[in-house]
């Protein structure tokens, strides 16, 4: 079970100048709740929101600083209170920092599983990186992430950014962006992540990958090639990568209250001649042409 589980903290930018997508991003968060609702039972998530109005994190009160970051949920076996909290979004009020949320949400994976490799521990941060990096106490930001990307290493944990660009709003800083994009590929070069940028909305729901499982063995034990010489094997069949539930034609003609309603689209063919528009061709009269 340690194998294929998995913590995930999201990291969701809700600040001013992601107030457009926020939709999509509710819809994105959601279905992946829903799929780990269903297929991985013992997942954990928590979930991060940074670019609020109010500050809810830990490091605030123990160290100071990491304002506008709230954690929504602590990570925790996802359950439908986790899919009710993401139905409607905050609209932030300031900029938000990337980099607080990134510490803020590391902070929550060492603190539950510390450098045990019990799970697979992942950050996933969505953001547009047009706001401004608050500079380091000590050192260059580029220092600063360094140290962390390798903390990350040291506690097993993996990152993944998906960037939101597309079209860019008139108060863009080009300057901030490049920083931004300098310092988040630092992460890509020092540790384990993945650094992915979308061109619209839309494009969120393909960027968010899934996690590869890996079954259980079904044989493990000694290979013996002499009496003083035995390898340890572990058998698998075969492994996968999770993909989402394909998507079916869905119809809303059957009545509300008929709670056996399958609502299935079934689709029926018929041939008819050209010649005459109301005769119908039996199959044994059909055949193909190219």
């Amino acid at each position: 079970m340690a194998r294929n589980k998995e913590a995930l903290v999201l990291l969701l930018d809700v600040g001013p100048s992601m107030h457009s997508v926020l939709p999509q991003l509710h819809k994105l968060c959601s279905l992946l709740m829903h799929k780990k609702l269903i297929y991985t039972k013992y997942d954990e998530v928590g979930i991060v929101l940074f670019g609020t109005k109010d500050t809810k994190n830990d490091l605030t009160m123990e160290v100071g600083g990491y304002q506008h970051v709230a954690v929504l949920k602590n990570i925790k076996v996802v359950d439908g209170y986790i899919v009710e909290a993401l139905q409607e979004l905050p609209r932030g009020t300031t900029n938000g920092d990337f980099l607080d949320a990134v510490i803020v949400g590391m902070d929550m994976l060492i603190k539950k599983f510390r450098k045990t490799n019990k799970c697979k521990k992942r950050l996933c941060l969505i953001t547009n990186a047009q706001c401004p990096i608050k500079d380091s106490v000590e050192g260059t930001k580029e220092e600063q992430v360094t140290t962390i990307a390798k903390q990350m290493t040291v506690y097993g944990m993996r990152m993944e950014s998906i960037i939101l660009r597309g079209k860019l709003t008139q108060d863009a800083n080009k300057i901030i962006m490049d920083e931004n994009d300098r310092l988040l590929r630092i992460f890509s070069t020092e540790t384990s992540a993945r650094l992915l940028y979308v061109e619209d909305p839309v494009s969120l729901f393909g960027a968010l990958k899934t996690r590869n499982v890996t079954p259980s063995s079904i044989f493990r034990g000694d290979l013996e090639l002499s009496p003083k010489l035995r390898i340890k094997v572990m058998v698998y069949k075969k492994t996968i990568e999770e993909r989402f539930p394909t998507l079916k034609q869905y119809s809303d003609k059957a009545p509300p209250n008929d709670k056996y309603a399958t609502h299935e689209v079934k689709v029926d063919y018929e041939y008819k001649s050209s010649e005459d528009n109301d005769k119908v061709i039996a199959p044994d009269q059909r055949i193909k042409g190219y």
